[in-house]
């Protein structure tokens, strides 16, 4: 007798997506007793966007529903109890409860201890009938003496705080939200709010919240028999909010497309106010498997007025984004070196710019060289011994690109060659150097349609995000021993 899931739902007419989540809950620990429960019939609960899209248009609310759908409308389907069944995914997610009333849509899932194929009889699903209480419940908080969309989005923003004593771990225990409120130690509509010592200021201005994903992705690869290439991926998500009011409060939810990649070790800047559990225990030290939490990743905060770092987090993805081989092989006076580059098929072919860095350290200027490429120009610093083969935007059709040639050097100067007590002899490196816009390694992303912003106003919301490389090195295949990053700290 749990809820898996609550949605506030503001139906609005006339706009993209005619209408926007305005609140919304999961329950993870109630999402495995599911699991459990319904063996194979089980169906995850949707991100926000899918069920919103879902739901809107099994209850007929959008401009394009006006044709007979079978699926739908057929006389199978007529529904007298606001419990539906949504395709989503190819999927159908049931029970829903969902009814619309003042313009807000109110849902709920409800847990179903066991299995959803044959479907049992609504009555013997106990959960149905105490989510319609407690979305009954929540309609009467909302709306009772509410008088503006001010006094309205207040109440929403008490919502989270409310069901922590209402409904926790999904497990209903009141449904007058009235009473929660009375025995919360919320600030008065009437009264104002307090400025907290570490808000010495308010903003003043048009509102609008901004967020960027940056992801640095870090590799060595050897390509040699026995020694394995690493590669890590680190994620910084970085939070800028222009809002009015002393203590306006956001969540933003992070998520993942089907195929990505879990964030793991996610740390959290001290504004963000509560954290699902599964969240904080995803760890890169554990072994990765099929029941680790994907997602969606919902932060709720209230900003302070600079940009901050909303999180960080790590991702074990499966392959790095370029794979490489470099070989340097010293023949009497000269060196012979080869480089085969290939992008991944998986990764965005759009760089920003993409260049490998060739230094030679210990050696020289470079007196005379000669070069074959299959793609991109190559430049050539003499002095500074150093080769910058400059790939460009985009990798060819085949994905794959070399280069091979013989340098010869001249006198070694110690004053104007760079020098390295690593790189001796045949152990040498390639590095890369990338960047990838409006891509991340992992799939993450921020919806900017699911971000809640419970303040005056209705604010201009922007997401952003990029790939970078950092400290991606390609060792030579020839050297006697493999470089690790700790031997480079050296």
């Amino acid at each position: 007798m749990a809820q898996r899931a609550v949605w506030l739902i503001s139906h609005e007419p006339g706009t993209p997506l005619r209408g926007t989540v305005r609140f919304s809950r999961r329950y993870p620990t109630v999402e495995k007793r599911a699991r459990v429960f319904n063996g194979a019939s089980y169906v995850p609960i949707p991100e926000d966007g899918p069920f919103l899209k879902a739901l809107l248009f099994e209850l007929r609310l959008l401009d394009d529903d006006k044709d007979f759908v079978e699926s739908r409308d057929s006389c199978s389907r007529i529904n007298k109890t606001s419990v539906y069944g949504l395709l989503v995914g190819g999927e159908e997610l049931w029970p829903v409860v969902a009814f619309l009333k003042n313009d807000m849509i109110y849902a709920c899932v409800p847990l179903v201890e066991q299995t959803l194929s044959p479907r049992p009889p609504l009555i013997s699903v106990s959960g149905v009938s105490q989510g319609f209480e407690l979305l009954f419940g929540i309609q009467d908080f909302l709306y009772s003496g509410q008088k503006n969309d001010n006094e309205l989005n207040t109440k929403l923003s008490q919502l989270p705080d409310l069901l922590l004593q209402a409904c926790p771990f999904g497990t209903v225990l009141d449904t007058n939200l009235q009473n929660s409120l009375d025995n919360t130690n919320f600030a008065s509509v009437t009264q104002p709010q307090k400025q907290p010592a570490w808000k010495p200021g308010t903003y003043k201005g048009k509102p609008q919240v901004s967020i960027s994903i940056t992801e640095k992705v870090k590799s060595m690869q050897y390509d040699k028999q026995g020694i394995a290439d690493t590669w890590q991926v680190v994620g910084t998500v970085t939070c800028k909010c222009d809002l009015e009011g002393i203590m306006p409060n956001v969540t933003i939810s992070l998520s993942l497309p089907t195929n990505g990649s879990p964030l793991q070790d996610i740390l959290v800047h001290p504004c963000v106010t509560s954290l699902d559990s599964a969240i904080l225990t995803s760890s890169s030290i554990d072994a990765m498997d099929d029941s680790a939490f994907s997602g969606p990743y919902k932060f709720p905060f209230t900003p302070p007025l600079e940009s901050f770092n909303l999180c960080y987090y790590t991702s074990q993805v499966p392959v790095p984004p370029i794979l490489g081989f470099y070989q340097m092989k010293e023949e009497e006076v000269q060196l012979r070196i080869t480089v085969n580059l290939k992008l991944h098929e998986s990764v965005k072919n759009n760089f920003e710019f993409c260049e490998a860095h060739i230094p030679f350290f210990n050696r020289g200027p470079i007196t005379h060289l000669e070069y074959k490429t299959s793609f991109g120009q190559l430049e050539v610093f003499r002095e500074k011994s150093l080769l910058i083969w400059i790939i460009g935007q985009k990798f060819p059709k085949s994905m794959e690109i070399s280069l091979s040639g013989t340098i010869t050097f001249g006198a070694k100067s110690h004053e104007k060659q760079p020098f390295d007590p690593i790189c001796i002899g045949e152990t040498a490196y390639l590095k890369l150097h990338f960047r990838i816009l409006d891509y991340t390694l992992t799939g993450c992303y921020a919806d900017q349609h699911s971000v809640q912003v419970f303040a005056s106003g209705k604010p201009k919301i922007s997401a952003y995000r990029k790939l970078i490389s950092s400290d991606y090195y390609i060792w030579n295949s020839k050297a006697p021993a493999p470089v690790t990053y700790g031997s480079l700290l050296l």
